[in-house]
């Protein structure tokens, strides 16, 4: 058993754990899923047997067997989530995959928008239950200092309140588990809801019976969080975990059912809330305090999550250079300033713009639905290539397309109702990591290297040369190459024709992002001993990426095999065994105005601009805002180059115009 194994076997604490990271967006669904499944439609018997055999059979499809079981049978060392799947799959080369991983992302960010708001307006709107005339504009105003405080928090880390989230969730689940058998025990005959005839005839016999399915949506979402956080927990305490929370969450749902029938058969619902409204009266401050918390929760592992695919997305260089910020020692606990308060503000805007999480749910589960399609896509290539399973990839192609295909059509009847909110929030994403996918292509194909061994002698001469001032005692330059055999031209464009830089130590580093999430490795090739080395640094998509540091450790150990001496050079310093200098030359790649580029490769080459104007700059990425940094500006061909038509006169034809001109000539 490996250290990752032993890391996460099955515990009670493993167990608890996951109930606090991975099942607050999933656990707080009985808040409002079945409200919005009757909506303005009488209670009928039809009607709740359909929506509870919906249900019933949406956890078990998507949830149990998509997520539970097949999606974390697809781990990347114990590591899961769009982007783990998507390092899995891109070993097969197919480029297509790069693009359900993308959306996947963007869905996911989008969903960050509406999910806190939503949730927390849900569970607030429980004080209606206990202050009938309580106004709308004190819910938004309680429900907006509830964001602003979770968004504040972030910075400070949660690992010492991560601790409760289980506790605190375990409690959630008891009692609405509770609850809702306890309703569920004057009816016990809505446990035939669970034949899927009741699902069908819903769907099919009911009038505007199939767009129910995207409020029957909402009992799922949240579902990808057992699948993205596999890292944090593990998949045998998932597993057992979700034995528990699903019985817990069908005991809520059936117990809603029961209510509705014994309560409101053949009645409008109107303003009553089913999940707040079977909460026994001496219960209900209880309730909805402990509502408030988990959807708080379920908010606080949603947020992580986006910070937590984001980092990813920019180690992939599918995201702009963004501060990432450590808020603690726990491992996995990132904070990144930039999305949180752009989250907060979004958050605020849907809480203002809806009012009520009736109207939010219009926005919410569409974005969802296109991301687990896109995680289905990467099943489907995962198993059909990875693990040779033609049969299994083929079944799990046609269920899932199948039905997550119904629930798009159905959620896409909320677009013009507030679904084209997370649409449009998603669709500026998918813009901008298209434009970095797309002019990161444009700069690698052309991109030119050349045989560093021709250049060997050259940088010994240039070493030796004392007419040229020292441009440092190291100098280090981020290489795009991979190998010691090849490097980029622009390197040695800066060395040797730009202005020649001498110094006593050249470095060249290739920082490589590889498949498994927490890879930390380097290797160091000797091109001249003492003289000039390649550096290449191998790190997983999860790991820390703070260059200057990883360089300075590797610097030290190349120091203790005597490879190196990290002693200053210049005889007055070395005296005093000062430390050697060193200087990083950071070559920005610029779109030649020499190229000839289709109208298309421009608009690429302007958004990139544009992003990298408004993005962290290269050498802030790596760590190195504090060392010793010069940026140069580098053109490169990314086409045919222009072509221009001059023609010299003939020298004669001058003469004569010039004596012409002076009168000599008649």
């Amino acid at each position: 058993m490996d250290s990752h194994s032993r890391k996460h076997a099955l515990s009670v604490a493993g167990v608890l754990v996951s109930l606090g990271i991975i099942y607050g967006d999933i656990g707080t669904s009985p808040i409002y899923t079945f409200r919005f499944i009757v909506g303005n439609n009488p209670v009928s018997e039809e009607l709740v047997y359909g929506g509870l055999s919906c249900v019933f059979w949406t956890l078990n499809i998507i949830t149990s067997i998509k997520y539970v079981y097949l999606a974390l049978s697809a781990d990347n060392k114990g590591e899961g989530g769009i982007f783990a799947l998507y390092a899995l799959v891109r070993r097969y080369k197919a480029s297509w995959v790069i693009f359900p991983a993308i959306i996947g992302c963007c869905t996911l960010i989008a969903d960050g928008f509406i999910t806190p708001a939503m949730s927390v307006t849900s569970a607030v709107e429980g004080l209606k239950s206990l202050v009938p005339s309580i106004s709308t504009n004190t819910i938004i105003t309680i429900v907006i200092i509830i964001l602003v405080a979770l968004f504040i928090f972030q910075q400070f880390g949660s690992s010492v309140v991560g601790k409760t989230f289980g506790p605190v969730m375990l409690v959630w689940f008891i009692f609405i588990g509770a609850i809702g058998a306890y309703h569920l025990s004057f009816n016990w005959g809505v446990l035939e809801a669970i034949n899927p005839v009741y699902g069908m005839n819903l769907l099919i016999k009911y009038p505007g019976g199939f767009w129910i399915l995207g409020a029957i949506f909402l009992c799922t979402t949240g579902a990808e969080a057992m699948y993205s956080d596999l890292g944090h927990c593990g998949k045998s305490n998932i597993r057992l975990g979700w034995g528990f929370v699903k019985v817990c969450l069908l005991l809520s749902y059936f117990g809603q059912g029961a209510w509705l029938l014994n309560e409101y058969n053949g009645q409008l619902l109107g303003e009553t809330i089913p999940f707040f409204a079977i909460i026994p009266q001496s219960l209900l401050i209880f309730g909805v305090i402990i509502a408030t918390m988990a959807t708080i929760i379920a908010s606080q592992a949603l947020i992580s999550g986006t910070f937590t695919l984001v980092n990813e997305a920019i180690k992939l260089k599918l995201w702009p250079a963004t501060r990432v910020r450590y808020p603690s020692q726990m491992k996995g606990q990132i904070y990144i300033p930039a999305i949180n308060w752009i989250l907060m503000f979004g958050c605020i805007i849907v809480v203002l713009y809806f009012e009520k999480s009736d109207d939010m749910q219009a926005a919410y589960g569409l974005a969802i639905t296109f991301d687990m399609l896109m995680t289905t896509s990467l099943l489907v290539y995962y198993f059909s290539t990875a693990k040779k399973s033609t049969i299994r990839s083929s079944i799990l192609a046609l269920v899932f397309f199948t039905v997550e295909g119904a629930f798009l059509v159905s959620n896409l009847s909320k677009f013009t109702h507030g679904g084209w909110f997370s649409f449009a929030i998603a669709s500026v994403f998918f813009l901008m990591m298209f434009i970095l996918l797309r002019a990161r292509e444009l700069r690698d194909r052309h991109t030119e290297f050349v045989d560093l061994k021709h250049y060997v002698p050259m940088i010994q001469d240039l070493q030796a040369d004392n007419t040229i001032p020292r441009e440092a005692t190291n100098l280090v330059y981020m290489a795009v190459a991979d190998s010691k055999r090849y490097i980029d031209s622009n390197i040695i464009y800066s060395i040797f024709k730009k202005r020649p830089k001498r110094a006593d130590v050249y470095w060249f580093i290739h920082v490589d992002t590889v498949d498994s999430p927490y890879t930390s490795k380097y290797s160091v090739d000797t091109i001249i001993p003492k003289k000039c080395f390649f550096v290449r640094i191998k790190l997983g998509f999860k790991a820390d990426h703070r260059v200057n540091l990883l360089f300075n450790k590797i610097l030290h150990d190349m120091a203790e095999s005597a490879e190196i001496d990290l002693i200053s050079h210049y005889h007055s310093l070395q005296k005093h065994s000062m430390p050697a200098d060193f200087k990083f030359i950071m070559l920005h790649s610029l779109a030649s105005v020499d190229s000839e580029i289709s109208s298309f490769d421009n608009v690429i080459i302007q958004g990139y601009r544009f992003i990298k104007k408004h993005s962290l700059s290269t050498e802030e990425m790596y760590g190195l805002e504090l060392a010793n940094v010069e940026v140069e500006r580098v053109p490169i061909m990314v086409g045919p180059a222009a072509k221009v038509r001059i023609k010299r006169e003939k020298e004669d034809l001058e003469r004569e115009k010039e004596l012409r001109y002076h009168g000599h000539i008649e």
